[in-house]
């Protein structure tokens, strides 16, 4: 029987409820999947109006830990043997640097490229504001995967930096953003991840849709 609960919004379009469910998963935790209640705070994140939300929260054991960067040092201090970090120190702070990056900004790539797991575009016109993220993405993926050897981010094993780029993977399928071979490399092999691929299959069969993030062009 779990004792952990995770309160997450919807499958289809809140990257922080993937990310903190993938934390969940790399930890080897357990969890009761919550739905967050359909208000206008959980809106507000979904619709990138509140930059500050209670969701992703994970209940355990009698701590509450929202904010996913938050759930991923309290689970590492749980589990510090699931492998959630490198072991090494360098490549451990390097890690925590990355997953940060991607905690605290790319604002301009999370308005263009809004989260949305059922959609495919051919093409999608992306904004010239949003091309320094993409590029600076790219710049922090080959970087890793050239220093430690892929196919994850940190070497052969899926890390925190892996749970917190993953949506950026699928907004890059999503949106047929031009990227790099090496790039697009790491998208599919994020896209072959088992727990990505659950949660996918899942988003997939939520009925509900929010017509403000059907973006049509």
């Amino acid at each position: 029987m779990t004792t952990a609960q995770l309160t997450i919004s919807s499958k289809t379009y809140s990257a922080w409820s993937l990310r903190g469910w993938l934390l969940c998963r790399l930890a080897g935790l357990q969890v009761e999947e919550l739905p967050a209640p359909d208000d206008a705070s959980n809106r507000a994140e979904l619709l990138l109006l509140s930059p500050s939300v209670l969701v992703p929260r994970l209940t355990h054991e009698g701590a509450s830990v929202w904010d996913t960067l938050s759930i991923a040092e309290y689970l590492n201090e749980l589990y510090p043997d699931a492998g959630m970090y490198p072991r090494d120190r360098i490549a451990r702070a390097h890690c925590r640097s990355i997953a940060g990056e991607i905690h605290s900004g790319f604002t301009n790539l999370r308005s263009a490229l809004p989260m949305n797991l059922k959609v495919r575009h051919d093409s999608f016109p992306v904004f010239s504001g949003a091309k320094p993220d993409i590029e600076r993405i790219e710049a922090i993926w080959q970087e890793c995967l050239a220093r430690y050897g892929g196919p994850y981010l940190f070497g052969e094993a899926p890390t925190v930096a892996d749970a917190m780029y993953a949506p950026v993977t699928r907004r890059f399928i999503s949106y047929a953003v031009a990227i790099s071979p090496h790039s697009s490399g790491y998208c599919q092999t994020i896209a072959g991840w088992a727990p990505m691929q659950e949660w996918i299959a899942a988003a997939e069969a939520e009925p509900e849709e929010m017509e403000e993030l059907e973006v049509e062009f």
